[in-house]
């Protein structure tokens, strides 16, 4: 038996395989979705997952607007932030940061950036993923394909 043939596969730049997927978050909860995506993005359900490669897929997520979140979670979480200067702690509920202008994406960001890697690698990560409040979307030519996120674990 050649021991040789049982090789670990390590993806790179040039063998990985990225694809455009699109999930529907439609009546989906906030912090599960932002998990599968966070998910996606890493490319942890491909086979040939590689840690420190970006091998994961690029998503767009549509009918952002339409996130939910239980319970009284749009007005009792609060998320921090720090200016710099003293006194310059500053807290937003969800609520509030998604009545501003792209606030289902800057929303959406924040719970997806939370779950993948601070370092260099999640902020590219992170640029492969594309928020848009309503069901249209501007990537036809890359042809993606439609997700059910639910089937996801």
């Amino acid at each position: 038996m050649d021991t040789l043939s049982y090789k670990t596969i390590s993806a790179n730049k040039a063998t990985v395989t990225k694809e455009w997927v699109i999930v529907d978050a439609t009546d989906q909860s906030l912090g599960r979705l932002g998990a599968k995506v966070a998910k996606l993005l890493r490319g942890k359900y491909k086979p040939n997952f590689t840690p420190h490669v970006d091998c994961g897929d690029n998503v767009i997520i549509i009918n952002a607007d339409k996130v939910k979140l239980t319970g009284n979670k749009w007005h009792d979480r609060i998320y921090l932030s720090y200016t710099g200067y003293p006194g310059g702690q500053r807290e937003i509920t969800p609520a509030r940061l998604q009545a501003k202008p792209n606030g289902d994406d800057k929303l959406m960001r924040k719970v997806v950036k939370g779950m993948l890697p601070k370092n260099k690698l999640g902020d590219k990560l992170l640029g492969n993923m594309y928020v848009y409040a309503g069901g249209e979307h501007k990537h036809e030519a890359q042809c993606p394909k439609t997700i059910d996120i639910n089937l996801l674990k």
